[in-house]
């Protein structure tokens, strides 16, 4: 018998793995309705209802099942009471969030914009809530 136990076998990977993955937009844009209409405290039929899309659509785009469409985009965000750039501004504010990226080395453009908490609207459906707008 053998007193040499086997070496343990090593495994090369074919392809380098990312560092860090980067999230689907529909996950970012999914989480960010749904943070909003939670944070309104408002039921998936409502802002079904109120966008004219179905419920069962809407959930699966909150939980970033389904790829919307711009036209599906702008009705859920104006039935949270966004426009459409607010939602995609929102959406890359957690992209850069999630993958602590700010832009490309070497871009020449502005900064990514940064949220902050503004002081809460008043609305006759939705008096008293906080919104997230873009600093200027």
């Amino acid at each position: 018998m053998s007193s040499h136990a086997p070496k343990p076998a090593r495994v090369i990977p074919l392809r380098p793995v990312p560092a860090t993955k980067e999230p689907l937009w529909r996950d970012v844009v999914g989480d960010v309705l749904r943070r909003e209409r939670l944070a309104q405290q408002r039921t998936l039929k409502d802002v079904a209802d109120a966008a004219r899309i179905s419920m069962p659509y809407l959930s699966e785009l909150e939980r970033g099942r389904k790829e919307a469409s711009s036209e599906v985009l702008a009705a859920a965000s104006r039935a949270l009471g966004l426009g459409l750039a607010e939602l995609l501004a929102l959406a890359q504010v957690e992209i850069i969030r999630l993958t602590g990226a700010r832009t490309r080395p070497g871009r020449t453009g502005a900064a990514a914009p940064q949220a902050r908490l503004a002081s809460p609207q008043t609305s006759q459906s939705h008096q008293g809530e906080a919104r997230l707008r873009l600093a200027a």
